[in-house]
């Protein structure tokens, strides 16, 4: 059956490389989007070499799969004259254009917003850099590393520093770079919302630094309204307790307490009736106090138990926990596999390309995995033939004169 598309009809030119665009726009893609991501010949998008591994039998390698499904690549040399004038006739009649370049980089090809908002003033034109469009730090680069350092996200990341181990740690997944992918995409679609009503187009400013600094969520919110500075908690939780990892017999699951009747439910479940009732663990702000007093006495239950046994005593209590999965744990898990979480797509080249599926279920515009990861260039003389009527002959002399890979 074949279902309409949330985006179906918007047209998306992607300039973006690495992964906080090509996040955004896989997104809109998935979505219905049509995408067309821009790369330069010979090269592409760096993430391409980033590797091993690498797709079996091409120089692709598995991190470019991961967010660049359902996009055209189309190879223009746009640092040239005429390749930077086959991008601005694409921009003319796109509806969105996404970027990652510096601050001002684009502007020497005429592929900055001013100058593409003189020819179409509907443009929703996405820039996506480190620091923003304004600030004393606008014209570094920047990186999800340095992000997750100036953020503050580090300083609560990690052990504390008097445990072995303890000191500042990056979370395990360039988080800066996807979540402000998806806060790109938020704001994309809210000036999409505001063209239906104004026929106007708009330039967004979205910045790494910015958004981390908004995931900061409740330890930002410690701060702003408590004075608190939060420090690095490990695996503990500074506003809820119980909420870490506790030691098992065969390993270690997750146990995360997070109302009073939840507590009370774990003490029955692992056997331990005794703390439910003791003046110091009664209430939350208790345990938070006495935390120290509280995990030693549930980790010594807890290694009573295997993790099975402890996770299905936690699950009969109906307290919520789980096992620390590595990822050939999770896509073997029954509910992940339930909800459709891995798909495989295949290129044109029988190139076969298993890809994490886009999470969301829509009930009435489903997102769609409609094709694979592109090889390089895999679509560049159908788009510049379609898009702006080039015949054989110009496409030979641009390819010839290495302008464009096909």
């Amino acid at each position: 059956m074949t279902h309409e598309m949330a985006l179906e009809g918007l047209t998306v030119l992607d300039l973006s490389r690495v992964l906080a665009g090509p996040w955004c726009t896989q997104t809109l893609a998935d979505l219905g989007a049509e995408v067309i991501k821009v790369e330069k010949p010979g090269q592409g998008d760096d993430t391409r070499g980033w590797g091993p591994p690498f797709l079996d039998g091409t120089t692709d390698a598995a991190y470019f799969t991961c967010c660049n499904r359902n996009k055209h690549s189309v190879a223009i040399d746009f640092s040239t004259k005429e390749g930077s004038e086959l991008v601005r006739k694409l921009a003319k009649n796109a509806d969105i254009l996404v970027e990652n370049y510096k601050l001002g980089g684009l502007k020497k090809y005429g592929l900055d917003y001013a100058s593409l908002a003189k020819e179409n003033p509907a443009l929703i034109y996405c820039s996506i850099t480190g620091f923003g469009q304004t600030g004393p730090y606008a014209h570094r680069a920047g990186y999800d590393f340095l992000v997750q350092g100036m953020s503050g996200m580090m300083s609560v990341t990690g052990a504390p520093d008097h445990l072995e181990g303890g000191g500042p740690v990056k979370a395990g997944v360039a988080i800066s770079d996807l979540f402000t992918g998806l806060y790109a995409t938020t704001s994309i679609l809210a000036a999409v919302q505001y063209r239906h009503k104004t026929g106007k187009g708009q330039h967004i400013d979205c910045a790494l630094l910015d958004c981390q600094v908004a995931l900061m969520a409740n330890q930002a919110a410690n701060y702003l309204v408590g004075g608190m500075v939060p420090g690095r908690f490990g695996n503990n939780h500074p506003n809820v307790v119980p909420y870490r990892v506790y030691q098992v017999s065969d390993g270690y699951i997750i146990i995360a307490c997070g109302n009073d009747g939840q507590f009370q439910r774990l003490c029955e479940a692992l056997n331990i009736p005794e703390l439910h009732g003791d003046a110091r663990f009664l209430t939350n702000a208790l345990r938070i106090i006495n935390r120290d007093e509280l995990d030693p006495l549930i980790e010594n239950a807890t290694r009573k138990f295997t993790k099975d046994e402890a996770l299905s005593k936690l699950e009969q209590h109906q307290v919520p926990g789980g096992p620390i999965n590595d990822l050939p744990d999770v896509f073997a898990d029954p509910h992940i596999q339930a909800r459709s979480m891995q798909q495989t797509l295949t290129r044109p080249d029988g190139t076969d390309v298993t890809v994490a599926s886009f999470p969301v279920k829509l009930s009435e515009t489903p997102a769609a995995h409609r094709s694979a990861p592109p090889r390089l260039g895999n679509a560049t003389f159908d788009v510049l033939r379609d898009k702006l009527g080039l015949t054989p002959e110009n496409l030979k002399e641009l390819a010839e004169g290495g302008l464009i890979q096909g």
